[in-house]
């Protein structure tokens, strides 16, 4: 299978565990998919919610292009409808709601042509949990750094 990765959220795995990965088609515009292909995409601050047992894509910023057309009125934080199959929306509002997970973007990226994204079920880290994160990531670094000295 082909993937290629437009923009990814670097900051979910700093924020939270994710636990299982979905992909999710997006319900999107012409000059949103032109700025995607152009890489004007942001994830930063976006996040999944559920409303009228259907997921929605809020706070994802897609800048438009300049060369836009001039009577389409670009909204770039516009709600964006998610496009999965009814038993995983059943699944993941089940889980959402009963175990306290939350839904996270996780990357933007290409399926056969398409815009995808893909969206983690995921907990919330604590703060020792993110300090823990840091500390193994920077022995990992000085291990590295030391296996290249010798």
């Amino acid at each position: 299978m082909e993937l290629m990765s437009i923009v990814e959220n670097k900051k979910a795995f700093h924020d939270y565990f994710i636990e299982q990965r979905y992909e999710a088609g997006m319900v999107l515009e012409g000059w949103e998919v032109k700025a995607i292909r152009a890489g004007r995409a942001q994830l930063k601050e976006a996040y999944v919610i559920v409303k009228d047992n259907a997921l929605h894509l809020i706070g994802a910023h897609i800048s438009p292009l300049t060369t836009a057309s001039t009577h389409v009125n670009p909204d770039p934080t516009r709600t964006r409808k998610l496009l999965m199959h009814a038993e995983e929306i059943k699944r993941l509002i089940g889980s959402v709601e009963r175990a306290g997970y939350t839904l996270i973007p996780i990357n933007l990226h290409y399926t056969r042509g398409r815009v995808k994204l893909e969206i983690g079920l995921a907990k919330g880290k604590k703060q020792h949990d993110k300090r823990a994160d840091e500390k193994d990531k920077d022995w990992k670094r000085e291990q590295q750094r030391l296996m290249r000295t010798k």
